[in-house]
């Protein structure tokens, strides 16, 4: 962002479309308008009633110390155990047989192993049996332990059974590298590694323990070594094996005791790291810590998807390896006793209706999923999913980036019936847990705006200087008030989380996230992705966020990605890559022609005006996205500014990079 006041971003897309809370919902919403005043009223009481659905060990009697920010303690004279908030006490209270965890792997086949459902009492005895082995494997109280799995539910019982010791968790995505695996076992001195012999992606098995042994043979190069592998047999896959470090966990934890007694830890006991940076550059290791953390997954989990434990199906599809499923896969829905799928596979594997069949198959109610799966499905045609009853869905969320208007619209109508309200929840890794989002009995639905800040956050939108921008204007998104869920740290380096989170607004006390935003007309808050994706074209601050919006609201695009190339005349010029919808593609309008092109400029023009249409245009097949679902837009930029493409180990795909550069057309197309 420049440093001048008058170059805030501007809304220039206007959203008028409003979708208002089923009465039914409404009338037994767990959470009520009246929550938003309690938690102005009194903050710390709103955040103690919200820990206290958990179960504490000892209970706590001071909520916040903020005494020598930006260092937080929460609720930090109480002690608790994650792992018994999320299992134990559901088993106590008589739910043992109820389902924790319908596991559906990616193969479809009549092998029991990938079909599972499995209940608390089973999940108790597994997250035991895996604590013992930890503990025989010389696992402390303190130790870290590194997780390198597929989405399988033994994935999730290793992190219970970290939780349940103490030993705090470090996962790390299974797509990842073996030098980014390295660099992390190095940062936080991981003294085990979990993981699998592999994974199934697309039918065919994905290795993962190879990757495991060069990434201890990296880390010792480094200096550290990991003294033990636990593996878990998952495809069946000749793996390389050394007795002295290696022990399969079927010889292990399978076999161990299913008795094992928690210890209750204090608050501020580390739960988790969880690094956010790519492969190259020291790692980024976010630190959080047990009890504030799970009080504010907890409570955005069952507030937002207005979980009805005893009937609700619930399903989020991202990957452990991400924020998003330690938060709303793992100790949200759990410590709430959720019942929810948990899938192994990729949305269109054997057949692009596969999600779909999985809904309809378990009746699930709750969903979430990222916009970048959204618009995949815009681009198959809704025939697809309007061939499965999905019927039984009531609350749709979307994660991860902001939500296209269109795709939003898209996702209600088509997926919802029109009948369910959708959550657009904007986090971070940093932030532990939802901070602004719709609650659905309360807030009315605008599509592609996040709303407003749920109880007990306190968000605003400032200037360069600090200052709250008005309605209709836009700015730096802040945090202004510390939070349970919050970062405590950065691994091991407390200046680095000083500097990289709160430099910026030292002086008002503020959590900058690094997102643009900005208030509409109603004072209703639109994220427009990080800073680092505004463009300055002639002096105008635009936001990609909503050029790509604008895109995909024409009837032949379903997804959209812009960048600001570098343009001698104008500073920086709009470059959008677009993918059609397969009704366009089918039409003929996919060579990327000058008909499309500048049937797509004019859109953008009418939609924003003349200073956002683009320079570029490029149809293409896909784009370049992380496995998380995440665009690469840096790597669009090095294309459009006709630069040598970066690093790109950490795509789904990197042929995808091959197929852009070789078709990008030279011509700029102005006026």
């Amino acid at each position: 962002m420049s440093d001048t006041t008058e170059e805030t971003l501007a809304n220039l897309l206007k959203e008028d479309r409003r979708f208002e809370p089923p009465a039914e919902l409404a009338e037994h919403a767990n959470v009520t308008a009246d929550a938003y005043d309690a938690a102005a009223q009194d903050r710390d009481a709103f955040w103690a009633d919200a820990a206290r659905r958990l179960t504490w060990a000892q209970d706590f009697t001071e909520v916040l110390d903020w005494s020598n920010p930006p260092f937080a303690q929460w609720f930090a004279d109480g002690t608790i155990n994650a792992a018994y908030n999320c299992v134990d006490r559901h088993v106590e209270a008589g739910k043992g047989d109820k389902v924790a965890l319908h596991f559906v792997g990616e193969p479809v086949d009549d092998d029991p192993a990938n079909k599972r459902s499995i209940t608390y009492a089973q999940l108790q005895d597994m997250v035991c049996q895996a604590a013992n082995t930890l503990g025989d494997l010389g696992v402390e109280k303190g130790d870290r332990v590194a997780i390198y799995m597929p989405m399988i539910p033994e994935a999730i019982v290793a992190m219970l059974a970290c939780a349940r010791i103490g030993a705090p968790h470090t996962v790390v995505f299974g797509g990842f590298s073996s030098d980014a695996l390295a660099s992390r076992l190095e940062d936080c001195q991981a003294k085990v590694v979990v993981t699998s012999d592999g994974g199934y992606r697309r039918g065919a098995p994905s290795s993962l323990k190879p990757a495991v042994d060069e990434a201890r043979t990296k880390a010792a190069d480094l200096g550290h070594t990991v003294s033990k592998v636990l593996v878990v047999r998952r495809t069946g896959q000749d793996v390389a094996w050394d007795d002295a470090v290696d022990v399969w966990w079927h010889d292990t934890v399978e076999q161990a005791s299913t008795d094992h007694t928690p210890e209750a830890f204090p608050a501020e006991h580390p739960l988790y790291v969880m690094y956010t940076s790519g492969t190259t550059g020291k790692p980024k290791g976010i630190l959080h810590t047990t009890g504030g953390y799970l009080t504010g997954a907890a409570y955005t989990h069952w507030a937002v998807f207005d979980l009805k434990p005893d009937s609700d199906v619930y399903w989020c599809t991202a990957d452990i390896g991400w924020v998003t499923g330690h938060s709303y896969i793992v100790y949200g829905p759990l410590a709430n006793g959720a019942t929810q799928v948990l899938y192994e596979g990729t949305p269109d594997f054997p057949e692009r209706g596969r999600w779909w069949d999985i809904v309809a198959e378990y009746g699930v109610t709750l969903f979430y999923t990222a916009p970048t799966a959204i618009r995949s499905f815009m681009k198959q045609g809704r025939e697809i999913p309007d061939a499965r009853d999905l019927s039984s869905l009531r609350i749709l969320g979307s994660v991860g980036e902001p939500i296209n208007p269109e795709a939003y619209v898209w996702y209600r109508h088509v997926i919802g019936g029109d009948r369910t309200p959708v959550v657009d929840t904007w986090w971070q890794t940093e932030t532990g847990a939802m901070m602004i989002s719709p609650l659905p009995g309360v807030t009315a639905g605008k599509p592609g705006s996040a709303m407003v800040p749920l109880p007990g956050i306190s968000a605003a939108v400032v200037d360069d200087a600090g200052k709250p921008v008005g309605n209709g204007s836009g700015g730096l998104l802040v945090i202004t008030d510390p939070w349970p869920s919050m970062l405590r740290t950065i691994w091991g380096d407390d200046d680095r989380f000083k500097e990289t989170y709160w430099a910026r607004f030292e002086k008002e006390g503020f959590y900058f996230a690094g997102d643009g935003a900005k208030l509409d007309d109603d004072g209703d808050l639109w994220v427009l992705g990080r800073v680092d994706d505004v463009m300055n074209v002639s002096g105008h601050r635009l936001s990609t966020t909503e050029i790509e919006s604008a895109l995909v609201s024409h009837p032949k695009v379903a997804e959209a990605a812009v960048v600001g190339a570098k343009d001698e005349d104008t500073g920086q010029a709009v470059c959008a890559f677009v993918i059609l919808r397969e009704s366009a593609v089918e039409s003929g309008a996919s060579d990327g022609g000058e008909d499309i092109v500048e049937e797509l400029r004019n859109h953008v023009r009418k939609e924003i005006g003349p200073i956002a249409k683009p320079r570029q245009i490029m149809v293409v097949p896909e784009l370049p996205k992380t496995r998380s679902g995440k665009i690469m837009r840096r790597l669009l930029r090095d294309v459009a500014e006709n630069r040598e493409v970066g690093d790109v180990t950490t795509l789904a795909d990197s042929s995808v990079m091959d197929l852009i550069s070789s078709g990008l057309s030279s011509g700029k197309g102005e006026d």
